[in-house]
């Protein structure tokens, strides 16, 4: 129901929401990415937005925010049409985005960091007591615990994201959207942030919630929308948020039968690598598992499920606490020197920032983890430099063909051959890849997965590490499904759907599915 209030401005119309988004469209290179998206929010609502990787979320929020413009549509704020053109447009309405890497500056102050911008003068200088005063006021209005004094670099992860949001009100924010607030939250850390974000919704403020946590919706949502292939799926409200309609909501009931996996199966080669009861405290726990030679197995799980971490741990890149890993029937403690001597391998699921140096040629690339064979007596031997770099462009057709161009000058396709290809050349028992095709095109994707059998044909065990549901069960002899940092379930024997697989990602069992299906 609309109503009408007066102000110094006249008559204007009130709405029962606080945003409206009305038939919003985005393309990328002709590619449609939002197709016709309604969007509303009311006042003082948590209104959550959930669906697959590529449904469109993202775009959605960066086109309030004002980082893409919009190619269709309109946008109601306080039922007046808004343009929003960049970060500045959305700010003086009064939204705000945190994003799940924060923008603290950790040698500040709480004080200083909320007030950064905003800074409060006397006369020209500083007046930190006002400041002070004012930070002290937000934080017991929504009832933080904080130290307005204390470092940023002190605090907890949970902590920063409170002094996020408070920056954000400090803002006189409205509307607070977060992306993914927990993924790198501890249980009582994750807590603490739902009484803020109750809190938040008692004073008013509205929030957009994206989450991949379907207990999290459940739990905080007044509403949910479901986004599929850029178009609005469905409108929930909170006594319709059922866990296994909102996963068939997401992928679509259709994929039931269309979409399968390839045969599970147990390997019956020997086991190459074994894990046994590996802990990593607040990250992981009891994580067991063994995996054959000649095997792809599959990590499935959501983000921040602690896939990531329990492979780097194997690897050696990451601490553990407690827990056994063995290969080839010895216990190891795992360091990259000693695993890299073993046969390990590993491309990080950062490429550009772990996986290759960029301003250096694809051939320096691949002999950073050969020099063991390229040296003799400190001296590289350039002219074998020079062939292994030859080889692995010609083996991996990276393009173009020529081992002196910058890696950072290639596609990421291309770019992530050159990760590859640093350990093609090498006797390899372990490989470790995680979220290999992220951010590649189809082409390049075959070619990614060419090089994964090819690893397998030849003997080598490949752990494989994907958000990609088609992906993951479409290379994968087995899956192993990660869920709050255990494994939840394991697929080891026959075909599965993609509704399946979400299914163990969220936590849902198939009789719970069955049940509320």
């Amino acid at each position: 129901m609309k109503m009408l209030c007066r102000s110094g401005r006249g008559v204007r119309k009130l709405s029962e929401y606080l945003l409206e988004m009305k038939g919003i469209m985005k393309s990328f290179n002709d590619n449609p990415v939002l197709k016709n998206v309604d969007f509303d929010v009311k006042p003082g609502e948590v209104h959550a937005l959930m669906g697959e990787n590529g449904a469109g979320k993202s775009t959605l929020i960066k086109i309030l925010t004002g980082i893409y413009p919009k190619d269709g549509g309109e946008i109601f704020f306080d039922g007046q049409s808004v343009e929003i053109n960049n970060k500045n447009d959305a700010s003086k309405l009064g939204i705000s985005c945190i994003y799940q890497e924060l923008s603290l500056i950790p040698t500040l102050t709480v004080t200083q960091n909320i007030m950064l911008g905003k800074e409060k003068r006397i006369g020209g200088f500083l007046n930190k007591g006002k400041m002070r005063k004012e930070v002290v006021e937000l934080i017991n209005r929504y009832g933080f615990h904080l130290n307005p004094d204390a470092n940023v670099e002190s605090l907890t992860i949970g902590q920063r994201q409170t002094v996020e949001i408070l920056k954000a009100l400090s803002e006189q924010s409205r509307l607070i959207i977060m992306d993914e607030p927990t993924a790198s939250l501890s249980s009582k850390e994750s807590d603490a942030l739902f009484e803020i974000i109750g809190n938040l919704r008692n004073n008013g403020v509205s929030v957009i919630y994206i989450s991949h946590r379907l207990e999290e919706v459940y739990r905080l949502a007044d509403r949910l929308t479901v986004l599929r292939d850029g178009v609005r799926e469905a409108v929930l409200e909170k006594d319709e948020i059922v866990p296994a309609e909102v996963v068939r909501l997401m992928i679509g009931k259709e994929l039931k039968h269309s979409s399968q996996s390839n045969e599970f199966r147990v390997s019956d080669q020997p086991v190459s690598l074994e894990v046994k009861n590996l802990t990593r405290k607040g990250v992981f726990h009891d994580i067991s598992f063994q995996a054959h030679r000649g095997e792809i197995l599959g990590f499935a799980g959501l983000v921040g499920a602690g896939r990531t971490e329990i492979v780097r741990c194997i690897y050696g890149a990451d601490p553990y606490d407690s827990g056994q890993i063995f290969f080839e029937g010895k216990e190891i403690k795992p360091s990259i020197p000693a695993n890299i001597e073993r046969g390990f391998g590993l491309v990080p699921e950062d490429r550009r920032g772990q996986g290759f140096t960029p301003l250096l040629s694809i051939e320096r690339n691949v002999a950073l983890t050969n020099y063991d064979t390229l040296a003799r007596n400190g001296v590289v031997n350039a002219g074998a430099e020079r062939r292994l770099g030859n080889e692995m462009v010609e083996k991996l057709s990276i393009r173009p063909f020529d081992s002196q161009i910058p890696v950072g000058n290639l596609s990421g396709g291309n770019q992530q051959k050159a990760v590859v290809a640093k350990w093609l050349s090498r006797d390899m028992k372990v490989m470790i890849i995680d979220e290999p095709t992220a951010g590649i095109d189809i082409g390049a994707k075959d070619e990614i997965y060419r090089i994964l059998e090819d690893f397998a044909s030849r003997g080598t065990t490949v752990l494989l590490v994907s958000s990609d549901i088609q992906e993951i069960m479409k290379v994968s002899h087995r899956i192993l499904v990660v869920t709050k940092g255990a494994i939840f379930k394991e697929f080891s024997n026959g075909r599965i759907t993609e509704e399946d697989l979400m299914m163990a990602e969220f936590g849902i069992d198939e009789e719970e599915a069955e049940k509320n299906g």
